[in-house]
């Protein structure tokens, strides 16, 4: 089950010719789920080996515009290269109250309409996870009946006993959502696979007298079984560990998380993404700004010990050595000041359409 993360935009602010805005792509079993959509992501996905025509979800970390303005864009482009499909899937779309508000405007105000029904589930942000003098209420957040293309999705609140959202939870796969303080509230998400049966002992099928067969799939399946002979086999008796599933962290922009819960849900990722929108030297700006630097971040990613950090969402200073030029900075020196921060443990620079992929763990979990 291959599983991997694609950067289709990089850059904080705005789109240039360096770095595409906000955007990032989940892939597991030919599924996409698309995390922000700045301006230009559409065309960002004609240029990288995916299909935007696959996405089943998006979520979106915050309302700025450099994380939501190509997302009416993208899928009326989905919809002018796909065919109208009557029991095609609705496209379900996570973000902060407002969300469904910005999209049903646009696309009414546009006379867009799409070939494939889609549904906002908004999620209720606290007052602590942005400035006083910034926070805006949502009275003007509008519940209509839906446009031709939208079906009403969910209101979803904090969980305050998991300090999270619960977003998706299926056979394969968790994800949750946790608070995060920014100049208007914003999110992290963390998209989590749940832990896979282990092997068959067949050894011991043997012993028990279990016949190769649906038998096997039964018990595969948790399935308690009851032989001719009157014997019962419960899946314990003959399943080795289960494998632990893999967990990829994805945070909006912040200055810090809210709440208990960001620390507990991203414990031992084997994927962190988090924002360096600005060095080091400009922690106070940063701050100021409700944006992190390559420290802050790494001192996150050690309070969660996460197999690997990546940085991301880089003010458009900051240039690959190969591009810099008079007033731009090298942006290896983020990586550089991360590093230093996690005591030498290496750290990702995210690079538009740069892939990573997410192995399965072989290493059975303690019983």
């Amino acid at each position: 089950m291959a599983m991997d993360v694609t950067f289709l935009g990089t850059g904080a602010a705005y789109p240039s010719p360096t770095r595409g805005a906000s955007a990032t792509v989940v892939r597991f079993e030919g599924e996409c789920w698309l995390f922000d959509c700045g301006e230009g992501t559409q065309t960002q996905f004609m240029k990288s080996q995916l299909k935007a025509g696959r996405i089943t979800k998006i979520f979106i970390t915050h309302l700025h515009g450099d994380h939501v303005f190509g997302l009416p864009g993208l899928l009326c482009t989905i919809s002018l290269q796909s065919s109208s499909t009557a029991n095609k899937r609705p496209v379900d779309i996570y973000g902060p109250l407002g969300l469904r508000s910005f999209l049903r405007r646009v696309m009414e105000l546009s006379h867009s309409q799409l070939a494939f029904p889609y549904v906002v589930h908004e999620l209720v942000p606290t007052r602590d996870q942005c400035p006083v003098d910034e926070l805006k209420e949502v009275s003007f957040v509008d519940r209509e009946d839906a446009s031709l293309d939208e079906t009403q999705g969910d209101i979803i609140c904090l969980d305050p006993f998991e300090d999270s959202y619960m977003l998706v939870d299926n056979e394969q796969f968790v994800i949750r959502a946790f608070r995060l303080f920014h100049r208007i509230p914003s999110f992290g998400f963390v998209v989590e696979e749940k832990s896979r049966p282990g092997r068959l002992n067949v050894q011991k099928l043997k012993e028990l007298g279990v016949q190769p067969g649906p038998l096997y799939g039964k018990l595969k399946e948790g399935v308690t079984i009851v032989l001719e002979n009157g014997t019962t086999v419960s899946p314990s008796d003959v399943l080795e560990d289960p494998f632990p599933g893999r967990k990829i962290c994805i945070l909006g922009d912040c200055s810090g998380v809210v709440g208990d819960g960001a620390v507990r849900l991203c414990g031992e990722a084997d994927l962190l993404v988090h924002e360096a929108t600005l060095d080091d030297t400009q922690v106070a700006k940063a701050q100021e700004h409700g944006h992190s630097t390559p420290k802050m971040a790494a001192e996150f990613a050690k309070l969660c010990t996460v197999k690997r950090l990546v940085l991301s969402h880089f003010s458009q200073r900051y240039k690959p050595a190969s591009q810099v030029g008079d007033g731009d900075t090298d942006v290896t020196e983020l990586k550089s000041q991360a590093e230093l921060a996690l005591d030498g443990q290496e750290v990702t620079l995210a690079e538009d359409f740069m892939i990573i992929g997410i192995p399965m763990k072989n290493k059975r979990s303690a019983p």
